[in-house]
């Protein structure tokens, strides 16, 4: 029999807005849960935005998910969260002396605060009447808050999945202290996120702190890796500062002044998209540079089909998925050595690790990869082997589905 099957009960996965185009990761561990014959429901504190939603998977996502704010408009519904809540009085005052203990300072966070407990009262019903035995929260952050309030309502376990960096720059904010003392466990993505959760958690509870990676699909992506004559660039990633593009286009345009033929293909847009046009226009290098929007998971495997490099040129991030896509593809990495990007771009073996902000060393490690075919091909092979190893998303799914099973089986024995 499946180890799936063995599991009994619903798992209810929370997020702050679900489906949505940069929560693919999210989906590949929904439908590989669901394979394995999980009963898997998805809840999300806001509703989706329809103009964000990619592909056919999130579109019928969006018409499945819990949408708990949504709810509260419903008068009936709203009546019958009040209604359980005053039946199980005990329960409701120590969910709402959890929600005292962990708030923090400030007469808005005290606001905050009695909103996610009303939005905690509000999911119980529907936690109660989907027969849910855990709950799982991606983020850790608000909609992380409601699962732990909820979790203590409804009397049910807990754990978290996060991600970074803005969790951990954020953490007393978040009171992850509390939520990482409370929870069953919580899997980080990442062999640095765990370190950084370490930082804001008593060490009596380090014991808890699990690295379950994200994953992808490996037969989604292309064959064995080609040697090609090096030209093709790509990024793909949100528009916005923290991803490095201006840096990119300061190293393109270096490039250019060495006499590189290169293009660059940029997948994503964001709050920077017309700033890095203009810088686009101000460097010369419209006929080089090809702002291609956002695209869907199979978009980008295309994508990556005709790319040489995969550029990174982050000055943060968690683990970022469309790395693991690329080295599924076979296509090295160019990426800023910075938070756990060095777990997935191993320098001189699946790509190449450069300073953040550095549009000289960045232009120096695109030209040496593009320039030597050989090297590329070695990289794209061990990058495939890497991604089939530890970045499958069947596999970590599973990962993730062990340390959620004893919590689920000891609900149901209670």
């Amino acid at each position: 029999m499946p180890e799936s099957q063995r599991f009994g009960g619903t798992i209810a996965m929370v997020t702050g807005r679900y489906p949505g185009l940069s929560l693919t990761f999210i989906d590949r561990e929904v439908r590989a849960l669901r394979e394995m014959g999980v009963d898997l429901i998805t809840v999300t504190v806001r509703s989706p935005d329809p103009q964000a939603l990619s592909g056919a998977f999130q579109h019928e996502e969006a018409g499945r998910v819990f949408r708990l704010l949504a709810s509260a408009q419903r008068p009936a519904y709203g009546a019958k969260a009040l209604f359980m809540a005053a039946r199980h009085p005990h329960r409701l005052a120590a969910t709402a002396r959890l929600a005292i203990a962990t708030c923090p300072a400030g007469a808005r966070a005290m606001a905050l605060q009695l909103a996610y407990f009303a939005e905690a009262v509000l999911l119980a019903p529907h936690l109660r009447a989907r027969s849910v035995k855990h709950l799982h929260n991606h983020l850790g952050d608000s909609s992380g808050t409601v699962t732990m309030l909820a979790a203590e309502l409804v009397a049910i376990p807990f754990s978290i999945t996060l991600h970074g960096p803005e969790i951990f720059q954020s953490a007393q904010r978040w009171r992850l202290d509390a939520k990482i003392a409370r929870a069953q466990f919580v899997a980080c993505i990442s062999e640095f996120g765990r370190k950084q959760a370490m930082r804001f958690s008593d060490e009596a509870h380090w014991h808890k702190l699990k690295v379950v990676r994200c994953g992808v699909n490996p037969g989604l992506y292309a064959a064995e890796p080609t040697a090609r004559k090096g030209h093709d660039l790509l990024f793909v990633g949100r528009l916005e500062e923290r991803k490095g593009v201006n840096f990119l286009l300061d190293a393109l345009a270096l490039l250019k002044a060495r006499g590189s033929d290169v293009r660059l293909k940029i997948v994503g847009n964001g709050p920077q998209k017309e700033a890095l046009q203009s810088q686009t226009a101000t460097l010369s290098l419209d006929a080089m540079v090809n702002f291609a929007g956002t695209k869907d998971e199979v978009g980008v495997s295309e994508a990556l089909r005709h790319a040489d490099l995969l550029i990174v040129p982050s000055l943060s991030e968690g683990l970022p998925v469309v790395i693991m896509e690329a080295l599924a593809s076979g296509v090295p990495v160019v990426a800023s050595a910075v938070d756990g990007i060095p777990e997935l771009v191993r320098d001189g073996e699946t790509g190449r690790l450069v300073p953040p902000a550095d549009p000289q060393a960045l232009a120096n490690g695109i030209e040496q990869l593009l320039q030597d075919p050989g090297v590329r091909l070695r990289m794209g092979n061990a990058g495939r082997q890497l991604v089939a190893a530890e970045y499958d998303a069947h596999r970590n799914a599973l990962e993730l589905l062990r340390l959620i099973a004893p919590q689920i089986s000891a609900a149901y024995s209670s």
